[in-house]
């Protein structure tokens, strides 16, 4: 694509594959951000928008939104701090899905019960920064220098055989499932961060005149990660049972009360985390809420 197409437009990266990349591509959609994007072209121009999509591996976006010319990104928060560019970008949302651990892991039948035990060992992993952050405190603590300080090896795949293979005594990995690390005959001795998948934004605007567009797809995404996180809750009930129904349901603000024809009753809409409405619907139950109705929500403003 000619350079010149993408000049004054907003530049949003996007992960080209792994574990973010569908459920991105599932957020633009639900964002009314329109595009097509056309085989092994990794930037295309959004058609409904002054945007370009650039879609890079998610290792590299915190760098380009940190200190090139692209005004938004969807990473990890984790390579974020492995890119040491929290200084750089801001966080403008937590966006709910790609959750997982970063964690250190041993063989199930190594004697290696902390990550204590592992000062000083062999530690293989694709987080240089960070595990090389988190032994190098355990290396002071221990009083560790020179060839007794733990040796951190990079490794860009397959880290898990690492101890199998005779690489490494342990290893810094992230777990999302667990399946993979069982397989391979590990366990989790410690944990070095939990992460997400983040709308980033660079710290100092690189185009301020669009500053407005960035807010209005931050908000737009924000709408859509909250519809995909909460339902509306309806019910009746009558005015004495109201303050104990709306500490149940509260709302993300507060609860939309409405007052009925019949006497002393009136109906409550609340917004609830969709993971919790079974527990919710329980208790409006014990304390006499009638016609409780849930819906879902297809996309949303907060």
């Amino acid at each position: 694509m000619n350079v010149d197409a993408l000049n004054g437009r907003l530049l949003f990266a996007i992960p080209k594959k792994g574990r973010l990349h569908e459920k991105c591509l599932s957020i633009l959609s639900g964002a009314d951000i329109q595009f097509r994007r056309h085989n092994r072209l990794d930037v295309c121009l959004v058609l409904n928008h002054n945007i370009a999509l650039v879609f890079l591996p998610a290792s590299d976006i915190p760098s380009f939104v940190g200190k090139g010319n692209v005004d938004l990104g969807i990473t990890g928060h984790d390579v974020i701090l492995e890119a040491e560019m929290q200084d750089h970008v801001t966080e403008a949302l937590r966006l709910g899905f790609g959750k997982c651990s970063l964690q250190v892991q041993v063989p199930e039948s190594s004697p290696i019960k902390t990550a204590d035990d592992l000062a000083g060992k062999r530690v293989v992993t694709s987080f240089e920064v960070l595990s090389g952050q988190y032994f190098g405190k355990l290396d002071e603590k221990f009083n560790l220098s020179g060839a007794q300080k733990t040796q951190i090896e990079y490794v860009g795949g397959s880290v898990e055989a690492a101890c199998a293979l005779g690489l490494a005594d342990g290893i810094v990995d992230l777990v999302e499932s667990g399946d993979t690390m069982r397989a391979a005959g590990l366990h989790a001795i410690a944990t070095v961060l939990e992460t997400e998948a983040v709308l980033i934004k660079s710290t100092i605007p690189k185009h301020p005149e669009l500053s407005p567009l960035v807010e209005l797809v931050t908000s737009r995404i924000a709408g859509v990660i909250a519809a995909n996180k909460y339902v509306v809750c309806q019910y009746n009930i009558s005015r004495d049972k109201l303050s104990a129904a709306t500490v149940i349901t509260p709302g993300r603000r507060a609860p939309t009360i409405s007052p009925l024809e019949e006497e002393n009753w009136v109906a409550v809409n609340s917004m609830v985390e969709k993971k919790k409405i079974a527990g919710i619907m329980d208790e409006l139950v014990k304390i006499g809420a009638e016609d409780i109705l849930i819906f879902n929500l297809d996309n949303c403003r907060v």
